[in-house]
């Protein structure tokens, strides 16, 4: 009998494992995401992590016929990812992210965690606008 308590009990911890690993450390997506970034910071009770939202181009809204603005909220991993962005707000972004299942306290408040910048430019509008030329 004791053989079989002892059997159980490993069992049981690698269901558990499985489940925690399952629940916050698979990655459910990866992804690019790009916009203009609206805000970032540090902030946070016990763990201080940086959160940022990032305003994408165009409308979105779950009931039809109201307007919504896509907005991306997400953490950041790396101090070096959260320098550069510091230094980019109103500007054009491109961020590589990946997506888990829950949130972490150590890991930031959103369950999309960049960890790579891919560009930082002005906004994507202005380099696609042409000024009209006066020939006269």
């Amino acid at each position: 009998m004791h053989k079989y308590v002892k059997i159980s009990i490993f069992v049981l911890i690698l269901i558990l494992a499985g489940f925690t690993y399952w629940r916050y450390f698979f990655v459910f997506s990866e992804g690019v995401k790009g916009g203009t970034l609206n805000y970032f910071e540090k902030k946070g009770y016990v763990f201080k992590t940086w959160e940022g939202r990032v305003v994408q181009e165009g409308f979105q809204s779950p009931t039809a016929g109201a307007l919504q603005s896509n907005e991306f909220r997400f953490s950041v991993k790396g101090d070096d990812v959260a320098q550069q962005l510091e230094r980019a707000g109103g500007k054009f972004v491109e961020l590589r992210y990946k997506e888990y299942l829950h949130t972490l306290p150590w890991r930031g408040a959103s369950t999309y965690v960049v960890y790579e910048i891919l560009e930082i430019g002005d906004r994507e509008d202005d380099n696609k606008r042409e000024l009209p030329v006066n020939t006269n």
